[in-house]
């Protein structure tokens, strides 16, 4: 095998790989965007009437079906700008080099309990909370407008800052790794047509930032004290304090650990 030959297979492995990153990110950001799963349907529609066209001989149906996949890609730049922005804005913001901080069993135990404590409280009193989780895609747009803290995370201190008299209550705060990073910080809120008209401005914004992004939204109702998660484009509603707990246990896993454990629980049930 010459020189040029592992060139040559060396160059298309690296270009399947750039062309599988690029799918990989476009599904992902696919699935957590409605407006775009709306486009891909649509595109795929009007390729499977072109290739029908084409087999039954409809001339004017193809004619006119060409002329909007010629022009079709310049037109959903154009009137999906914004979503197309929020996509290459999210590209930017992942830690692709996995620049975030992985917690150990310890620290991860540590704030699932501080957390928990302090949402147990916020149920009891009705006192509204938005507690938001980075993971690896990067919240730092929503940090700096925020007031910075930057300390460890406490239930009281979680508590202090829903308290309703104080200033910050009605923002969000954000946590990356073992720290409470800021309060008062505000989110987009979702604009899913498909959202329910009775969830309020802090589970819009929770379930906004889970479509955006890979973050952890945590929610107490101020109304009824329900607790909920919004994660990978979906709301979790109305949760037990122990589901609560176990949910998001199980979302602060880093992923390697999670497919461990899957395998593990497979071997069991083998076993059996």
């Amino acid at each position: 095998m010459t020189v040029s030959t592992v060139w040559d297979i060396i160059t298309k492995i690296i270009d399947i790989s750039i062309v599988w990153f690029m799918f990989y990110y476009l599904l992902k950001n696919l699935k957590n965007n409605v407006k775009l799963v709306l486009i891909f349907k649509g595109v795929a529609i009007i390729i499977l009437i072109k290739i029908f066209s084409n087999l039954l001989n409809l001339y004017t149906i193809g004619v006119l079906l060409e002329y909007i996949i010629s022009w079709g890609p310049l037109a959903l730049i154009i009137i999906f700008q914004p979503e197309i922005r929020n996509i290459l804005e999210s590209i930017g913001r992942s830690q692709l080099l996995g620049r975030h901080k992985v917690l150990t069993v310890d620290q991860r135990e540590r704030v699932v309990f501080e957390i928990t404590n302090a949402v147990e409280y916020l149920k009891r009193n009705r006192f509204g909370g938005l507690i938001v989780i980075e993971r690896n895609v990067s919240l730092q747009e929503y940090i700096e407008p925020a007031n910075k803290i930057y300390s460890d995370i406490t239930a009281p201190l979680l508590e202090a800052i829903f308290y309703p008299e104080n200033p910050l209550h009605d923002g969000g705060v954000i946590i990356q790794g073992d720290k409470l990073t800021c309060a008062g910080a505000i989110f987009k809120t979702s604009m899913n047509p498909n959202v329910s008209k009775k969830l309020g401005t802090r589970h819009r914004a929770a379930l906004g930032i889970a479509e955006e992004t890979d973050a952890i939204a945590l929610v107490v109702s101020e109304e009824t004290g329900r607790i909920s998660i919004a994660v990978d484009n979906s709301l979790n509603y109305n949760l037990t304090l122990e589901e609560f707990k176990l949910m998001l246990l199980d979302e602060l896993k880093p992923k390697m650990e999670v497919f461990y454990d899957a395998d593990e629980s497979e071997e069991g049930d083998q076993d059996e």
